[in-house]
């Protein structure tokens, strides 16, 4: 239950979306008739003391979570950050959503990207630039390359080729002529 609630934090922080309402890539975790429900979680958060309000978007759970500002899974920038010139919708499968959730080893900048992952119909939508999902997609490889359990290094080594198509089809870039 901890970290289904931190993930929220975590999502409804990393966002940056204050007061409106948005669906989050976050799955429900209920299990009406013992099926995991295919909700996703929307999510809502004002500025700080403000608490961070979510429902699901399929079933009626719902909560309202208070005092997370400056906890470790507050995801809010402590600085301005550069805005990206040209920002790239990734989308990626449920299942390489939730295996980049679980990263360890990522700086906040990844971890923001990869919590403010909106729902989209066919899985989970990243806004990125190509530098950061760069330094994403070197993450993953970086915890695959050091993952001894082979499940886990399996579902690394999808999240890091659904990444690397994903990089690869994004245009070139206009002053560089690169594509990543």
């Amino acid at each position: 239950m901890a970290e289904h609630f931190a993930a929220i934090v975590r999502a409804a922080t990393a966002a940056n979306r204050v007061a409106d309402p948005w669906t989050s890539a976050l799955p429900c975790r209920r299990r009406p008739g013992r099926r995991p429900c295919p909700g996703r979680l929307a999510l809502a958060a004002g500025p700080p003391p403000a608490p961070i309000r979510w429902c699901c978007s399929a079933c009626d759970d719902e909560g309202v979570i208070s005092n997370w500002e400056g906890s470790i899974y507050d995801l809010r920038p402590q600085r301005l950050a550069a805005v990206p010139d040209t920002v790239h919708e990734v989308v990626v499968s449920d299942g390489v959503a939730a295996t980049l959730r679980e990263v360890v080893f990522l700086d906040r900048e990844c971890e923001r990207l990869v919590f403010a992952m909106g729902s989209h119909r066919r899985g989970a939508a990243l806004h990125t630039s190509a530098e950061d999902l760069e330094e994403l997609i070197g993450a993953v490889a970086a915890e695959a390359n050091h993952e001894p359990d082979r499940r886990r290094q399996h579902g690394l080594d999808d999240a890091f080729d659904a990444l690397e198509t994903a990089a690869r089809g994004l245009p070139p870039d206009p002053v560089t002529g690169h594509r990543r």
